[in-house]
C-alpha cells in the first residue's frame, strides 16, 4: 500500500481508459499521456495499461507502506527518494517507510507514477480510470487527497532490477515546438486564409484548459459554419467555435459535438499536446494520413521496444 502524505491539487488514478463505452456517451478518458502510462508500466514489469497515478499542478509526497518497485515519467519533475533524485522512466526500488517527494513540476503538465503490480481500485466499465465529471472510477470517483491509502495489486511477475532505464531516443521529445495534425472532417469549411492562419500561427494554451479540452489563444480562425449537427468526436480533434478560437479535445471530452473540426492531432503527437501547460506555445504542422499512421506505428514500436528491453533485463539475471 501507499499513503498520500501531501497531495497536490490534482491527483487521480488512471489507466488507458474505457474503450467500450463511447456508444453510451462515456468518454474513453484514462491517462492524458498514454505513452508515459505505458512506458512507466513497462519499466516496472506491469501490463502497459495497469493503473497508475496521474499527478499535476504542484508538488507533494507519498509514503510506501511496503517494499515496492516504481517508476515516474511524463512531465519533468524534481523528485527525491531518500534525498536522492529519481530519474524518469527508470526502475526504482523503495523500502517500507520510504517517502518520495515531488518538489515541483519543471516542465510538462502530467507526471505518471507506476507501481509494480499496479494500483488496485475497482474496475468500473472495464477500466480503473477516474472520470471526475461523472464521479466514478479510480479512488471513489474523486481526486486522491491527503491521507488517502491506495492498495497495490499483487505483481504477476518479477520487476526489472533497480536502475533499468528506458533509452531516451525511445521516448517522445516533449519539448518539441511543433505538433503534427491531419485534416479534420470539416477541413473544407475553412478557406485558404483560415488554413494559413492555423498553420502559420503560434498558439498558447489558455488557462481555461483541462482534461476535457485545451483552449488555444492566438490567431482567430474563421469558418463558414459556426455550428453543425452533432457528430462523434475523439481526443485530439481541433474544433473551431464561432468566435474562431480553436479547442483541442482531450481525454475527457464529450463523445459528440457540433463545432466544425479543422484538424486532428496525430496519435503519435498526443503525448506532446497533452503535456502542454497553460501559457505554453504550440505550432501545428500538417501531416498526411499516411505520415500520421507511420508515426503512430513508430511510437507504438518504441513502446514495445521499451517493454522488450525491460523483459530482456529479467532474462539476463
Amino acid at each position: 500500500m501507499i499513503t498520500i502524505t501531501r497531495a497536490p491539487p490534482y491527483l487521480t488514478v488512471q489507466d488507458d481508459g474505457r474503450k467500450r463505452s463511447r456508444a453510451a456517451g462515456v468518454p474513453r478518458g484514462g491517462a492524458m499521456d498514454r505513452f508515459a502510462l505505458g512506458a512507466t508500466n513497462a519499466v516496472v514489469g506491469n501490463a502497459l495499461n495497469a493503473a497508475v497515478l496521474e499527478w499535476g499542478l504542484a508538488g507533494g509526497s507519498l509514503r510506501f507502506d511496503a517494499d515496492c518497485t516504481f517508476a515516474v515519467g511524463g512531465a519533468i519533475a524534481a523528485i527525491t527518494l531518500r534525498d536522492a533524485p529519481v530519474a524518469p522512466f527508470t526502475t526504482t526500488q523503495a523500502r517500507a517507510g520510504d517517502e518520495i517527494t515531488v518538489h515541483q513540476l519543471e516542465s510538462g503538465r502530467f507526471l505518471y507514477i507506476a507501481f509494480h503490480g499496479g494500483i488496485d481500485v475497482p474496475i468500473v466499465l472495464h477500466s480503473r480510470s477516474t472520470y471526475l465529471p461523472g464521479g466514478f472510477g479510480g479512488h471513489e470517483g474523486r481526486v486522491v487527497r491527503h491521507g488517502d491509502v491506495l492498495g497495490i495489486a499483487p505483481p504477476a511477475g518479477r520487476a526489472p532490477d533497480p536502475g533499468f532505464h528506458a533509452p531516451g531516443e525511445l521516448t517522445p521529445a516533449y519539448t518539441a515546438a511543433v505538433v503534427h495534425v491531419t485534416r479534420g472532417p470539416q477541413a473544407d469549411l475553412f478557406d485558404e486564409s483560415a488554413w494559413e492562419a492555423f498553420l502559420a500561427s503560434d498558439f498558447r494554451v489558455a488557462s481555461a484548459s483541462d482534461r476535457t479540452g485545451y483552449r488555444l489563444e492566438g490567431a482567430v480562425i474563421p469558418n463558414s459554419a459556426a455550428t453543425l449537427p452533432s457528430e462523434a468526436g475523439c481526443q485530439g480533434a481541433i474544433q473551431v467555435p464561432g468566435e474562431g478560437k480553436p479547442i483541442v479535445l482531450m481525454a475527457d471530452a464529450p463523445t459528440v459535438g457540433g463545432y466544425p473540426k479543422i484538424a486532428v492531432v496525430s496519435e503519435s503527437d498526443l503525448p506532446l499536446m497533452s503535456q502542454r501547460q497553460p501559457g505554453d506555445s504550440v505550432r501545428f504542422e500538417l501531416f498526411t494520413i499516411e505520415q500520421s499512421q507511420r508515426a503512430a506505428r513508430r511510437r507504438a514500436s518504441d513502446l514495445q521496444t521499451i517493454r522488450s528491453l525491460a523483459e530482456s533485463s529479467l532474462r539476463r539475471v
